[in-house]
């Protein structure tokens, strides 16, 4: 069978294009041909994956957005598929997958009203609509059980058509069984003495994911407990202004920012803390990655997959409404207590072994090919 999957952006480094990635991996192994629409690839191209890039521009995001879809309804009117999967929120799409929240309550709640006039808003809106209304048929498959109340809430939709998946973690992210040499290494290459500690804060979107919180927890621990820390961020994102802050807190010696990369595993590894303060997060791969690693997190309640480090208890989940305060205290707290991180390093594996923390593609594989059935 002819799958056709559309992102509006494929890079190595994001959640939901890694998500992507394994999904259609996943169809493909079965048998079934790969067709990607996208308006913007970065990095290798799979081998067999048909890879169109939409040849639109437009100063505004919703309506470069619009002329794509124009496009590829053109191109698949000319080389029809059978199934179209979609990554972002569209029209006509046989099955939706859901990485991002709900547009609608964002805009009603964060919002100010006359937001909703815009042509931004209608364009979303539509957009999320055409997936979401009571008469769509588009199945949707869920990786986040915090969003769908949302949903059902302004659109009424159909409970049959949800599908809650399982987490979909890459095996390499567990630890592997000369982990404590690998950890060795990389604290080694960075010059990491036994008595320092490292925290890693990974995702793009760093004022999503709450760097300013971490630059400033960072900047509140004990003088002699902040002289022996130190943070690595990795994420696709401009680090300036983060730079700035981390300048204004007088802590710029003890952060490194880096452009999102591959050896992810090593980080986690060789970390001490993983810090997720994030405002808003509709699951967070990178907690169970650092879980199945025996990384123990330190994350605010907002994401979706925080309920895995309460149930593994392998780290501390900071309730709403979030308070700096409580984030300062608790980093302090961690970083002095090496028993508890300890204990909190030896749940996350045992915990691994048993949850079902990989099997994602799998689980969408099966629904978009049933489907087709």
């Amino acid at each position: 069978m002819q799958l056709a999957f559309i992102l509006y952006k494929y890079f190595p480094f994001g959640g939901l294009q890694r998500d992507f990635m394994r999904i259609a991996l996943e169809c493909q192994q079965r048998g079934h041909q790969i067709r990607v629409y996208t308006l913007i690839w970065e990095g290798e191209i799979p081998d067999g994956f048909d890879v169109r890039i939409g040849p639109v521009k437009a100063w505004a995001n919703h309506s470069r957005n619009q002329k794509f879809y124009h496009w590829l309804q053109a191109d698949m009117q000319q080389q029809p598929v059978d199934r179209v999967i979609g990554f972002n929120k569209m029209p006509g799409l046989d099955v939706y997958y859901a990485a991002d929240g709900c547009y609608e309550d964002k805009a009603q709640t964060l919002r100010n009203p006359l937001y909703r006039y815009s042509n931004r808003y209608r364009h979303f809106a539509n957009y999320e609509r055409a997936v979401f209304a009571p008469d769509s048929p588009t199945q949707i498959l869920m990786i986040s059980e915090v969003q769908q109340p949302l949903f059902v809430k302004h659109y009424q939709t159909p409970a049959a058509r949800f599908h809650l998946l399982p987490p979909g973690i890459a095996k390499d992210r567990r630890a592997p069984s000369n982990a404590a040499d690998i950890r060795a290494e990389f604290r080694a290459e960075f010059n990491l003495r036994d008595d320092q500690h490292l925290l890693l804060q990974v995702g793009s979107g760093f004022k999503t994911k709450g760097l300013d919180r971490s630059l400033k927890a960072l900047a509140s621990l004990p003088t002699a407990q902040r002289e022996r820390t130190q943070l690595i961020v990795i994420g696709q994102d401009d680090p300036k202004p983060f730079l700035l802050q981390a300048a204004a807190l007088g802590i710029s010696k003890h952060i490194k920012i880096f452009k999102g990369r591959s050896d992810i595993p090593r980080f986690l590894l060789g970390a001490d803390l993983l810090m997720h303060p994030a405002y808003n997060e509709n699951t967070g791969t990178v907690l169970l990655e650092a879980l199945v690693a025996g990384l123990p997190v330190l994350v605010t309640d907002i994401c979706g997959y925080a309920h895995y480090i309460e149930e593994a208890d392998c780290g501390q989940v900071l309730a709403s409404p979030f308070e700096q305060k409580k984030l300062d205290q608790a980093l302090t707290h961690i970083l002095a207590d090496s028993a508890l991180r300890a204990r909190w390093s030896e749940n996350a594996l045992n915990y691994a072994q048993t949850a079902d923390l990989y099997s994602m593609p799998q689980h969408a594989a099966d629904i978009i090919l049933a489907e087709l059935a």
